[in-house]
């Protein structure tokens, strides 16, 4: 099927939509992120929140918007200078935003995250309910990663993946991804004179097997953040397309069902729990439990539970409800989940019967170690 048949059922149904701009599709040429570029997002943005969908903004920026700010020739490599290049920036980012919306008679707000805010379950529902009482209001939310806090341990890494999150955590009916290329092509266009667009990708794609290139001089993405962001909202359900920023009313042309524009990648069909979602892909593992190939068979097939008798290898040190990583013998991740037992106890109990934990620990939490409820099976 082409990608005006599937786009016409996809927009049919769209209500809520999370829309990801990147810092060269709101920079001059000379890198210098500009009040015109910003001013014509609005519009667009403005027409879509007019005609009744609701709208998340995820705004990459600060940063460049600081290194203006700042006179220094290039992107900070350190994260003390990246953090004060978005704490200056993030303010005149947020000015431009709040100034160009307000013509339109829209109301922003700004929403910072680290990855802290959605691994932690409690925190995640509270970032979720304070962005839907904003779309509730009527009020336009626009998130961005706390550069000016955030640590490696903490970031994103990149606002592609960002993106894909937010649209998970407010169960979006779409994510659009503005970058500084038409889509997703079968080569490298910058190298391949030939390179063909690609209009439609069914299933979702391994982003290390498709040729990309690296992220430009302002941006931490690139296009495989860009696969990784469209393979995480596909596993959600959540159908994505990635499409060039740049061109005047991409946003007109993305939601016109007559109109064949960027990259579509469809949702799987088999829509992956929200909760298991959140363990695989958001968590960031404390550990790793190597399992046994019986095991191993008991979760991927059978849907079962993970057992003390089919632990092998204890690796890493994590308290009880925490995520771990479940690795085959062969060291192959397979599955992640949030284990009932902390890594000491773990080490005790491994290979054992379920009935001798008590006597072994002295308690019993679970027979588990991880219930099939808390498990996620990982795409491979």
């Amino acid at each position: 099927m082409t990608q005006l048949v599937h786009k016409q059922g996809i927009l049919g149904r769209t209500r809520r939509v999370v829309v990801k701009i990147g810092s060269s599709s709101l920079s001059s040429p000379q890198g210098v992120i500009t009040r015109e570029r910003i001013a014509h997002l609005a519009h667009e943005l403005a027409w879509l929140h007019h005609i009744g969908k609701e709208i998340v903004l995820v705004s990459s920026g600060a940063v460049a918007a600081g290194v203006g700010k700042l006179k220094i020739k290039e992107r900070p490599k350190t994260i003390p200078a990246k953090q004060a290049a978005a704490a200056v920036g993030q303010i005149a980012l947020m000015a431009l935003y709040a100034e160009c919306f307000a013509l339109h008679g829209i109301q922003v707000a700004q929403i910072l995250l680290t990855h802290d805010d959605v691994a932690n379950r409690r925190r995640y529902l509270n970032a979720k309910h304070t962005v839907l009482t904003l779309l509730e209001s009527h009020v336009l939310p626009i998130v961005n990663e706390n550069d000016t806090v955030a640590v490696e341990e903490i970031q994103f890494g990149d606002n592609d993946n960002l993106s894909a999150l937010v649209a998970v955590l407010v169960e979006a009916d779409l994510l659009v991804i503005l970058s500084d290329v038409a889509g997703l092509y079968d080569r490298d266009p910058r190298v391949h004179v030939g390179a063909r667009l690609m209009p439609i990708v069914e299933k979702p794609i391994d982003a290390g097997a498709v040729e990309a290139g690296k992220a430009g001089p302002l941006g931490r993405g690139g296009m495989v953040t860009k696969l990784e962001a469209a393979h995480k909202a596909a596993l959600s359900g959540i159908p994505t397309v990635i499409a060039d920023g740049r061109r005047r009313d991409i946003l007109r042309a993305v939601f016109d069902p007559a109109s064949e524009v960027g990259t579509l990648f469809l949702p799987v069909t088999d829509r992956i729990a929200r909760r298991k979602h959140w363990i695989a892909y958001t968590l960031k593992p404390a550990g790793a439990i190597v399992v046994d190939a019986g095991a191993r068979v008991a979760i991927c097939e059978q849907g079962r539970s993970l057992l003390p008798p089919g632990v092998r290898e204890i690796r890493g040190v994590f308290d009880e409800g925490e995520c771990v990583t479940c690795l085959d013998e062969n060291g192959q991740a397979f599955a992640r989940g949030l284990v009932n037992y902390n890594s000491a106890a773990l080490e005790q109990i491994k290979g054992v019967q379920t009935s001798q934990i008590e006597g072994i620990l002295g308690y019993k939490i679970s027979d588990e170690v991880i219930h099939r409820d808390d498990l996620a099976l990982l795409s491979t």
